[in-house]
């Protein structure tokens, strides 16, 4: 049974047996996420939640891409044009802190890209599931910009100071990593996906349906590098980070650094400070703190040079003001996080 709550073609909502099933249904787009469907999935789970036919909520995605994050270029169009879109952002942040305190299971299931905006309508569920092709990414350092949609809340939770090296990196991961680190609840292989929503919506019984599904992963990365990463990343200072890395001489060091050294300084200075003061933040704190970045973000220059560099004209190297970590003012970012008097985010 389809039910429409406002996405259009953009987002599909059915229900099934015990189960509320929402698709993403913008495949040419890697499933980018805009303003309609934002809204859409928001009604739809406050409808759900009330609803006693309802056990469980199963969100997928049409295509190879679970999703790729948010409508970027729309951002930066609208951005350039004097009027960024900040309402787009306040009703993101708004949702995310409705799927991190939904009462009724939410399952993700993640078979392709999970970045930005698509982590924030998915990791912050109950169950997080992901197949061998899932690969997750907080990538928005690179592009002048911050690990929002709670990145703030989800980061500083992963084991080893995993998160932190996530977000100043911005690397991808597969499902192993995933799993291990705590981001994955489950994982499935793809040919199980069919399966397992079936059984979902026949029983709504998530644990005994996943734990029937789950097929362990491996993690990707060895162990000898996540000590390095724990090791590197738990300084107290972007600056102590930085030396840490300076003095290993491994492969792995050198190339985290010149990644590193590649991304905004004011995006790694921005992301250094939310995930430490995410650690010990509710979500709803978290996200007032994003609401007061993303403000300033959109008011600021690398954001708008990186979506050029990397989106526009692609592949020309993004010319960040200031060029070099050590130029950066630590009172210009203090002023990221300061707060916005009447125009704080309403929860």
């Amino acid at each position: 049974m389809d039910m429409d709550f406002g996405g259009d073609d953009e987002i599909r909502f059915e229900r099934s047996g015990a189960a509320g099933i929402v698709t993403l249904t913008r495949p040419q787009a890697l499933n980018a996420l805009t303003h309609k469907m934002v809204l859409a999935l928001s009604r739809a789970l406050t409808a759900w939640q009330v609803d006693p036919s309802v056990a469980i909520v199963v969100v997928k995605a049409e295509g190879r891409a679970f999703c790729a994050g948010g409508d970027i270029l729309h951002v930066y169009h609208a951005g350039l044009a004097g009027n960024p879109p900040v309402d787009f952002f306040a009703d993101e942040y708004r949702l995310n802190t409705q799927i991190q305190s939904y009462p009724k299971p939410y399952i993700s299931l993640i078979d392709g890209i999970v970045m930005g905006g698509g982590v924030g309508i998915s990791c912050h569920g109950s169950h997080r599931v992901m197949t061998e092709n899932a690969q997750f990414a907080m990538p928005e350092v690179g592009i002048g910009f911050f690990p929002d949609v709670g990145g703030s809340h989800l980061l500083p939770d992963l084991g080893g100071h995993f998160g932190m090296y996530l977000a100043l990196t911005g690397n991808r991961i597969r499902y192993g990593d995933a799993l291990w680190s705590g981001l994955a609840t489950h994982t499935i292989s793809a040919d199980g996906q069919i399966g397992l929503l079936e059984r979902l919506c026949e029983t709504g019984d998530t644990e005994a349906v996943l734990r029937n599904f789950f097929r362990p992963a491996k993690r990707e990365t060895e162990r000898e590098t996540l000590e390095a990463i724990a090791r590197h990343f738990s300084a107290p200072t972007l600056s102590d980070v930085i030396a840490s890395l300076e003095t290993d001489s491994s492969e792995f060091a050198k190339k985290t650094l010149a990644t590193i050294l590649q991304r905004s300084p004011t995006s790694l200075s921005v992301a250094f400070r939310q995930v430490r003061a995410g650690l010990t933040m509710s979500m709803k704190d978290c996200m007032r703190m994003e609401f007061r970045i993303l403000n300033r973000m959109l008011a600021g220059r690398d954001f708008y040079e990186g979506i050029r560099a990397v989106l526009i004209d692609k592949g020309s190297t993004p010319q960040w003001h200031p060029a070099r970590l050590e130029d950066v003012d630590p009172l210009d970012i203090d002023r990221y996080f300061e707060t916005l008097g009447d125009r704080e985010l309403a929860l």
